[in-house]
């Protein structure tokens, strides 16, 4: 793939995902930048809620390429992820070469050819990974495939080979093969582990969650209300309640829907009341909330505020 703005090295790559509000790590952009010029699909791994569906979308305005997402689900197959056939349409089809048949001489031939035309491109339904393979206009779709884990063996073992050939076959019309193949990123919360032969065709990157002051600066850039001081409050905070061992940690959405609601109220800091209030916010489970309020909020305060901690 020829580069095109935003694409010719990794420090483009990178200022480009900046100017669409994505604040990439170095290595995270080099992944990026490899999978674009090498036009090898990208497997991003790592907790919910670290950017990794974002990212996705921020190449997608980057590139000027559609952004086409299949949804991965317990149960996903063929029909919901390539084509199917539009049943409904068909059976009037049906319909209308019976209503021929019975008015009209030589009916018999008519309903002949209305059967013959029963699996038409008009029937056809394109789903995602047909969409993403078909002749476009423009720069190549991104086709973002999002929580590969929770999809089965058997439809992972389908999309192996999607991705090695680029080409669906659809036996009422034959095989549709890319032309100019989509640039392709995958997700995966590792709720279960991959196969080694989907990560054997994808390049691969580990998403951590942001460093303090990658996330500040996240936090400013997306909550654009927020003062300096409160976004500091915040972005500590969450850095110390993915230190307690929550089933599920807070991730860069709960930082920002955090920080949004603290501005909604009104709140100039963050103080014992104020996170009892807006824990909701930030940490969504039950479990989580009780082992939060257990451990207190000091430590998670004077993180925040820089005052003296529970041990002082």
């Amino acid at each position: 793939m020829a580069p095109g703005p935003g694409t010719e090295s990794v420090d483009a790559l990178r200022a480009a995902l900046d100017a669409h509000d994505y604040l990439a790590d170095r290595d995270l952009a080099t992944a990026v930048f490899l999978a674009v010029r090498m036009r090898r699909p990208l497997l991003l791994e790592g907790e919910a809620g670290v950017g990794k569906t974002e990212l996705a979308k921020a190449l997608a305005a980057i590139t000027g390429g559609e952004l086409i997402r299949l949804q991965c689900y317990e149960g996903i197959d063929i029909t919901q992820a390539a084509y199917e056939w539009d049943h409904a349409r068909q059976l009037l089809h049906l319909r209308a070469a019976e209503a021929v048949a019975r008015g009209h001489d030589g009916g018999a031939d008519a309903v002949a050819r209305l059967e013959h035309e029963l699996y038409d491109e008009r029937f056809l339904l394109r789903r995602a990974l047909l969409r993403a393979i078909e002749p476009h206009e423009g720069p190549p779709p991104v086709l973002l495939i999002d929580e590969i884990d929770r999809a089965d063996d058997e439809f992972e073992a389908f999309l192996l080979e999607v991705l090695s050939d680029w080409s669906i076959t659809i036996p009422e019309l034959g095989t549709r093969r890319a032309v100019d193949p989509p640039l392709v990123v995958l997700t995966s919360n590792r709720t279960r582990d991959v196969h080694d032969a989907l990560k054997r065709r994808c390049l691969y990157h580990w998403v951590e969650h942001p460093d303090l002051a990658r996330e500040l600066a996240i936090v400013r850039r997306r909550v654009p209300g927020i003062g300096a001081e409160l976004a500091a409050q915040v972005a500590a905070a969450v850095a110390v309640l993915r230190d307690q061992h929550l089933y599920k940690p807070p991730g860069v959405a709960e930082t920002i829907d955090w920080a949004v609601a603290l501005v909604t109220l009104g709140c100039a800091g963050l103080d014992e009341a104020t996170v009892e209030a807006t824990l909701g916010t930030v940490v969504k489970y039950r479990e989580d909330h009780e082992r939060v309020r257990e451990a207190g909020y000091a430590e998670l305060l004077a993180a925040a505020t820089g005052g003296p901690g529970p041990d002082a």
